[in-house]
């Protein structure tokens, strides 16, 4: 399981990144095309999001993460590059 939530977490990270990506260069430029991307990009961020949040309730007693280890995970969901960071810090071994 720790497995899968790697891969979530690094997931999650791409798809914000992208999302970002989207808002930020495509926005400005083609407003037609940004419409286009904003649906499947966001609906696939908010699905890997909602599973990143729930894989970490999950496995927080398994892996013994404290309060402000498991805060820091959460916390990370929101900030960019953030799961890349919790994936190097808390998953390297999995």
């Amino acid at each position: 399981m720790v497995r899968i939530f790697k891969f979530t977490a690094i997931l999650e990270g791409i798809s914000y990144l992208v999302l970002f990506s989207n808002m930020l260069f495509i926005k400005p430029t083609n407003l037609e095309l940004y419409r286009k991307l904003l649906y499947p990009i966001g609906m696939s961020h908010g699905l890997l999001f909602i599973g990143y949040i729930l894989m970490a309730f999950l496995l927080k007693n398994s892996q013994n993460w404290n309060w402000k280890a498991f805060a820091e995970i959460l916390v990370a969901s929101v900030l960019p590059f953030g799961t890349f960071y919790i994936e190097k810090k808390y998953l390297k071994n999995a």
